[in-house]
């Protein structure tokens, strides 16, 4: 079975979640004794697309046709389903995103392939191809067989290890030919979040909540998150609050994120907060409140006045250094 995986850029550079479904490609490729090809699209700096030789990709097809850049979902779709073509691929994965979860529906119908959504890990092969999907925000798991010849899979964030091995891919370009058809949405406006890190893509975040006590106090998580070299967030009554701007509340109704370190402060840890964050690698708690229910979730607690111990955790790491 041939496998292509579709990899996302921010900037003009290669996002981490589609790192993560190149390795994951490549993992799957492998137990067919096959390569991966990739599929960029926009405008992407040409290291980064041989780069993804190093994550698994033999070949990255790059149309750098400019209207990709806008972030529409049908010209992905009919890019990939030329791709797929042109590839014979049988399997198309693409990183899971608001993007990629639309073109996967849409490619899945044009090439007529069994769809399979928010793949937690390698599918099961040795009798027939089975998939092991996340629902209910992480809560549960499911357990499906896709039945069809071809298959589209998404990848969850934080499921798949960033291989980092190989050597450069070899880089083609590629003309997808969108239609005046697939310019279907006109992109009126776009609002970006702004910062040095952004949320959906960092490996540390430092996100606080109503146990700050106020918007004067951030800048001490501020100043931790700093030195970590890690993206702020906040819980949702923060940002309801308007102590911190919207674009940092992370929760089932915020941003999701899939950071290697999530250390959350003053947060009690609500269901909708934890949705949000349960694709953490670990994920530290700091709380005066031995009863917050997010020490259940933590890998590692503490139980102080975030006033105490923030300072004295940044200062520590500062030592460190």
């Amino acid at each position: 079975m041939s496998v292509l995986v579709y990899v996302e850029s921010e900037e003009g550079k290669i996002k981490k979640s589609s790192r993560e479904a190149v390795s994951f490609a490549k993992a799957l490729a492998d137990k067919f004794n096959d390569s991966v090809t990739a599929v960029a699209l926009g405008t992407i700096d040409a290291a980064e697309l041989s780069g993804l030789g190093k994550n698994g990709a033999r070949k990255v097809l790059h149309d750098s046709e400019s209207e990709f850049d806008k972030g529409r979902i049908s010209p992905v779709a009919s890019a990939l389903a030329k791709a797929s073509e042109q590839e014979s691929a049988s399997i198309v994965v693409l990183p899971k995103s608001s993007l990629s979860d639309a073109a996967a529906a849409k490619l899945s119908v044009k090439i007529s392939a069994a769809l399979g959504t928010n793949l937690v890990e390698l599918p099961d092969t040795s009798d027939g191809f089975k998939i092991k999907r996340s629902i209910f925000t992480g809560k549960a798991f499911k357990f499906e067989r896709l039945l069809a010849d071809k298959k589209v899979l998404t990848l969850k964030k934080g499921a798949a290890e960033i291989m980092e091995t190989g050597s450069e891919a070899q880089v083609e370009s590629f003309t997808s030919g969108i239609s005046d058809a697939d310019k279907d949405i006109a992109i009126l406006e776009t609002e970006k979040a702004e910062g040095d890190i952004l949320l959906p893509e960092a490996e540390l975040v430092v996100s606080g909540g109503r146990g700050m006590k106020g918007p004067e106090n951030w800048g001490m998580l501020e100043d931790l998150a700093k030195t970590l070299g890690a993206a702020t967030g906040c819980s949702k009554p923060v940002s309801d609050m308007e102590w911190r701007p919207h674009h940092e509340h992370v929760g089932q109704t915020g941003v999701k994120v899939s950071p290697d370190l999530y250390i959350a402060v003053g947060i009690s840890g609500a269901i909708q907060h934890l949705a949000g964050v349960n694709s953490s690698k670990n994920i530290v708690v700091i709380n005066k409140d031995s009863e917050a229910p997010f020490f259940k979730a933590a890998d590692y607690g503490i139980v102080g006045d975030a006033f105490e111990v923030i300072p004295k955790l940044t200062e520590a790491i500062k030592a460190a250094k």
